[in-house]
């Protein structure tokens, strides 16, 4: 008997017709039954005459299947789902309206990172890659299904999506980059996939996986010279169609349907809307679902979207806007862009880690959630974490884990912004029963930024609150004690600081 564990991937493989386009000339679904669900799925060609068909179980016992079609036969079977192993949780949700946790209860702060095309690089930057993300700094990467042509990313992909072959690419420099380039020289067929390129795919989310990592799948964006984001749309459907066949099963999956949907200026709204449907209808998991901009915010009240993906619209506040746009979507936050450390000319590729850091912070205390990125100078090889991976060079991701760890001792699931002075960002539990934490707001952290307070005094006339005083750029967090009533916290008059109250009676 074949089993598989509870949010774990069977997969059910068979030999099938390969005469004309098996892409597109033959049907394949199958049907999973359990106790507690029935699920049907697309089955997709994975060339060399295999037809393959994938299933995320959300239950343990007993199952049966069912794979069938045009493409060749019948296959049928039966297998066993066992319990989940040590470090699967299942897939995401949204919890208490503006968070995460996981479909076994376990909560998730995310602390993401963005490598764009980590997946087309050479094998010596994924191993470097994978040696980076080993050390724990990240629990969610974004990154392309298609190659990216753009700024210090003119190599060509190890792999396309299609048969056929690309354009010349000797003499591209960045001072011939275009947003609208001349792809004439593209011989592509757009029916036929290249499933070598998708397992490359699969090889990323399943390492992410493998290390607790979520992988937000970017499935279209704006910078391409071979055509791909000028497909018609029947092109677009029946890769949709065919990415969420290969791709739904795995549970740390997240769909961001474009990074910058606002530059695919060759795809208007009923497009974007399109894909949506698309995506609801053929993924049966109901995984994360997002869309990103370059400048005007797509509407994230549309029922579809989970999470509003952001980048930042102003040079100077951004995170700050969380609560007002919590208020305004009703929906989780997370700042997938807000520029990132490095020294790059382009304005959104050289602030400093204490920036970025602060900015991982001021968004955490107001109940929203931060991405990272790093773009530092490569004369050498331009290889730039944001795009390739390879090793990373910063300060702040290390500081980035230090705040997950801080995050991950939140009582509940997840914070809001509370009340407080004008000149600090107070978080408190989002939504917790605070009497189950000894009655009213017992847990508060008030956080300074930039400001440089040498001491704070505090007024609770309930109870008894243990004080500790965070040094979030050092990583550090130091007692001060157990208070009651008013009561001062001496602080050491420095930049990034934050103390955490805990009523302890």
């Amino acid at each position: 008997m074949q089993t598989v564990e509870k949010w774990g991937r069977f997969e059910i493989s068979a030999p099938g017709k390969t005469e004309g386009n098996p892409f597109t000339d033959y049907t394949c679904t199958a049907t999973f039954k359990g106790k507690n669900e029935t699920v049907k799925v697309d089955g997709f060609y994975d060339g060399e005459g295999v037809y393959k068909a994938r299933f995320m179980p959300s239950f343990e016992g007993e199952y049966s299947y069912e794979m069938s079609g045009t493409f060749g036969g019948t296959v049928t079977g039966s297998f066993t789902v066992t319990a989940p192993t040590e470090g699967n949780h299942g897939p995401l949700r949204v919890v208490n309206q503006y968070h995460f946790a996981y479909e076994d209860t376990t909560p998730y702060y995310s602390v993401g990172t963005t490598c764009y095309a980590w997946a087309h690089q050479p094998e010596e930057i994924h191993r470097q890659t994978l040696e980076e993300l080993d050390k724990g700094y990240f629990n969610k990467m974004r990154f392309c299904v298609f190659p990216k042509h753009y700024l210090h990313n003119f190599r060509d992909p190890e792999t396309f999506p299609y048969e056929g072959t690309p354009m010349d690419n000797s003499g591209l420099s960045e001072e011939t980059f275009t947003y609208e380039m001349d792809i004439s020289g593209n011989n592509w067929d757009f029916t036929r996939f290249n499933p070598e390129h998708f397992r490359r795919i699969e090889r990323c989310i399943v390492e992410l996986q493998e290390r607790g990592i979520e992988a937000d799948i970017i499935v279209m964006h704006p910078y391409d010279r071979w055509g791909f984001k000028s497909m018609t749309a029947e092109q677009d459907d029946l890769y949709w169609r065919y990415v969420i066949a290969r791709f739904a099963a795995y549970r740390n999956v997240w769909w961001s349907l474009a990074n910058e949907y606002d530059l695919l200026f060759s795809k208007k709204l009923e497009d974007w809307e399109r894909y949506a449907k698309i995506l609801c209808e053929r993924d049966p998991y109901n995984h994360l679902r997002g869309i990103h901009n370059c400048m005007a915010f797509y509407n994230h009240s549309r029922p579809w979207i989970t999470h509003a993906s952001l980048q930042r619209q102003d040079l100077y506040r951004h995170v700050e806007y969380t609560d007002e746009y919590r208020t305004r979507w009703g929906k989780p936050i997370v700042w997938d862009e807000i520029s990132y450390e490095g020294n790059i000319d382009m304005g959104w590729g050289n602030i400093s880690g204490q920036e970025l850091t602060r900015r991982f912070w001021e968004a955490a205390m107001r109940g929203g959630y931060a991405g990272h990125g790093e773009t530092f100078v490569d004369e050498e090889n331009d290889i730039l974490w944001w795009s390739h991976g390879g090793p990373l060079h910063g300060e702040s991701p290390e500081r980035i884990r230090f705040l997950h760890r801080i995050l991950s001792e939140t009582p509940g699931y997840g914070l809001k912004r509370g009340s407080g002075s004008f000149d600090e960002t107070v978080a408190v539990p989002d939504g917790v029963d605070f009497l189950a934490f000894g009655g009213g707001a017992g847990y508060e952290i008030h956080y300074y930024g930039f400001g440089r307070p040498s001491f704070r005094d505090f007024i609770k006339p309930e109870g008894k609150w243990k004080a500790e005083v965070i040094d979030t750029w050092e990583m550090t967090i130091t007692d001060a004690g157990v208070h009651e009533g008013k009561f001062r916290i001496k602080l050491p008059g420095k930049e990034y600081m934050a103390v955490r109250l805990t009523k302890v009676d």
